[in-house]
């Protein structure tokens, strides 16, 4: 199969978050199965200052209205597989990929408009004919409508796919501010009220809706879980499903993690209790061996679950416990967090502040990972934290639900502690369900600890799945 994938960024080339593993993962998946893969992203600043790479072809135009947009497309490679970037500096010759100082760019309606419609012109101007052309996010979820419209037959025999990585980003914008799509009158009948939403586009013209993990594509048919768009998913209820995201092992494995102070497997644990004293010294904890050291890298983001930590986070000094919690976002989150971690120094510690180190260990020498998400499309930290024998504590929504089996619920096949109610009374609850699996049943703790790092979820499983839903649209 011929597949045009089409995302913003892309992982080893360009990233912000989560998007970009999947950008990179799932391409790198489908060609090993032996599928035709070409990836096509903008051009960023921050390719060009890594890449400089060469226009391939002569520049190319596309017209709106009276409007004309010349762009170049550069090529670049990601082990193997051929990147086409779209270059055309007014829109992606900027510091940030969305935003500027977390001001979001006014025009990003535009901008991801062109690039939508642009993707396509690529795929025909290096004459590469898609079986499928795959959308991610709301930044390329107009492309199904410009396969849609596309008079030219190049894309008669294309199917498109659209997945949602995370439904609460919509890319609504009004109308009247997105210059490159004022010709096209019919979108007049698509707004909610002035504005067009790009996620509701992408629902309505793609050929399948796709979502990050199974149980997340069933919360989207949900009017609680839907983000606002329960009648849009409602009414293409049977082309909506859901594949579990990949976790990318080559990075995420103890034994060969070269940012953790000592490497460890399964048969061998000795050295985790090296990485825990390594990650308390880090942050300024006490080095106590025998203390349940409950670790949490995260934005500081009400999606994360802040909601219910900041509340309970007095009553859960009065354990025995540590937390370390590492992350930037919300400067009210981070002001508790500070304010916590003040007033008790040896119990609490907070880093405003993120890097792949410190993620490394905290994954590695924490006990348990805290991830109570109030939504969490699929979740990766779970997948890394299983796989390095610390147990997750999840709320039992989205991706978390389908990868964290609960030690009281799911004895046989438990790998962390899962809780339902989105309160912080809930959360509480669970964590001391922790501490007390932690303290009393130190044999059968170690034997879930095993159990979670042996619970893989690969790529090429997702791979898979992604095919069977390729060929169910062809």
């Amino acid at each position: 199969m011929k597949v045009l994938f089409v995302v913003s960024e892309v992982e080893d080339l360009v990233k912000t978050g989560g998007l970009a593993d999947v950008g990179k993962a799932l391409p790198l998946a489908l060609t090993e199965l032996g599928h035709e893969v070409i990836i096509v992203m903008p051009y960023y600043r921050q390719l060009a200052e890594k890449f400089n790479a060469e226009d391939i072809c002569p520049k190319q135009t596309l017209f709106s209205g009276h409007n004309a947009y010349e762009f170049g497309i550069k090529q670049l490679d990601l082990q193997g597989i051929k990147v086409l970037a779209i270059d055309y500096a007014e829109f992606f010759n900027r510091k940030g990929l969305y935003a500027d100082n977390y001001h979001a760019y006014p025009d990003n309606a535009e901008r991801f408009a062109f690039f939508a419609h642009a993707a396509l012109k690529t795929a025909q101007t290096i004459e590469f004919q898609p079986d499928i052309v795959h959308c991610n996010d709301w930044h390329t979820a107009l492309t199904p409508y410009f396969v849609s419209i596309d008079d030219t037959g190049f894309f008669a025999k294309s199917r498109t796919v659209f997945t949602i990585h995370n439904g609460a980003y919509q890319g609504s914008h009004a109308f009247r501010d997105i210059p490159y799509l004022q010709p096209h009158y019919q979108l007049h009948s698509q707004l909610d009220g002035d504005a067009l939403n790009y996620v509701k586009m992408g629902i309505r013209y793609a050929n399948k809706i796709n979502a990050v993990s199974p149980n997340y594509a069933q919360e989207l048919l949900t009017p609680l879980g839907s983000h606002y768009l329960f009648e849009e998913f409602q009414r293409r209820q049977s082309d909506v499903s859901g594949i579990l995201n990949g976790c990318d092992y080559s990075q995420w494995d103890p034994a060969t993690d070269p940012h953790i102070t000592q490497n460890y497997q399964v048969d061998n644990l000795s050295g985790k209790k090296a990485c825990k004293a390594d990650i308390q010294k880090e942050v300024g904890l006490p080095q106590k061996a025998t203390i349940p050291l409950i670790g949490m890298v995260c934005r500081l983001t009400d999606q994360k679950g802040f909601g219910f930590i900041l509340p309970i986070l007095e009553q859960l000094m009065q354990h025995k416990v540590q937390l370390a919690i590492i992350g930037t976002g919300d400067p009210d989150i981070s002001q508790v967090l500070q304010n916590i971690a003040a007033k008790y120094p040896t119990k609490c510690a907070f880093v405003e502040d993120f890097s792949v180190r410190k993620a490394h260990m905290i994954e590695a020498g924490s006990d348990f990972f805290l991830m109570p998400s109030l939504f969490e499309p699929c979740g990766l930290n779970q997948m890394y934290s299983l796989a390095y024998g610390t147990l997750p504590i999840v709320r039992a929504v989205g991706g978390l639900k389908d990868t964290v089996m609960d030690v009281s619920e799911q004895p046989e096949d438990a790998t962390g502690l899962v809780f339902e109610e989105p309160t912080g009374a809930a959360l509480l609850s669970c964590i001391q369900r922790a501490l007390l699996f932690y303290h009393e049943d130190k044999k059968q703790f170690e034997l879930v600890v095993k159990r979670a790092m042996t619970t893989h979820f690969t790529w090429k499983q997702a791979a898979k799945d992604y095919l069977s839903l390729y060929q169910s649209v062809i």
